[in-house]
């Protein structure tokens, strides 16, 4: 995992909830919870609002930071008009990197998909970027249903989008749990009604996970094989994915 500098590794994560009987669907948050992008994020945003003539400080950036990007063009007084712009520098910035997943991801994935769970993503990245990283990490196949922020009008704490997984994938809120890195996942999670899971990453809020009190709050990827045993028997069949390719 890449920490941004300035953000303490909480070691002492309390407040656990036992899992849900009849859970047996995983639907992950993207960045920072499966894919390593902290350290390439912060820098695409640097050099997207020096291209405005508004220069962030890495600071700055960790002080306003939340998934919710247009929160942050608010704040730094970005005026709306230029919001679309803003958005097409940060990918042009982000560009074509390679995609690495967080340490222990794919096993996590692996294994818990062996154990019986069903996958689905719902995250704050734009589409065509999201949809491309999990091609290339070869996981389009795990995933039965991936929510990115085109698919959705209301943004992270809304559960627009954790109610839109659960309607793709034929399930209901007591079979399911989210596992995000922010505060706004907990939120979102919570009002969906799901388990929700915390874990550590190298975003600048991921150090407030604790005070939102998820129901299991852990340190790494790689607890959650502790945790989740095997997946309920109850429930739908899985579903094909059917989310939309590169094209």
């Amino acid at each position: 995992m890449n920490y941004i500098p300035g953000i303490k590794k909480i070691r002492e994560l309390s407040h656990m909830t036992p899992l849900p009987a009849r859970l047996n669907i995983v639907l992950f948050d993207w960045d920072g919870t499966l894919s390593d992008t902290a350290a390439d994020g912060l820098e695409a945003f640097q050099k997207t609002f020096a291209d405005l003539g508004c220069p962030v400080s890495r600071e700055t950036y960790e002080r306003i930071y939340s998934p919710n990007w247009y929160l942050m063009y608010e704040t730094l007084a970005l005026p709306r008009e230029v919001w679309p712009k803003a958005d097409e520098l940060w990918l042009r910035h982000y560009g074509h990197r390679l995609p690495h997943l967080v340490d222990g991801a794919a096993e996590v994935i692996h294994e818990l998909e062996r154990r019986g769970y069903r996958f689905g993503v719902v995250s704050s990245g734009t589409c065509s970027r999201v949809y491309r990283e999990i091609e290339i990490l070869g996981l389009r196949e795990s995933f039965e249903a991936v929510i990115c922020n085109e698919s959705i009008r209301h943004k992270k704490p809304h559960p627009e989008g954790l109610l839109q997984a659960m309607a793709r994938m034929h399930c209901q809120s007591h079979s399911c749990c989210y596992i995000g890195d922010s505060p706004e996942d907990i939120r979102m999670g919570r009002n969906a009604g799901v388990f929700t899971v915390g874990v550590l990453s190298g975003y600048p809020t991921s150090c407030h996970l604790a005070a939102e009190k998820p129901d299991l709050c852990l340190e790494s990827i790689q607890q959650l094989l502790d945790h989740f045993r095997g997946g309920s028997a109850e429930g739908t069949a899985a579903s094909t994915p059917a989310w939309p390719g590169l094209g």
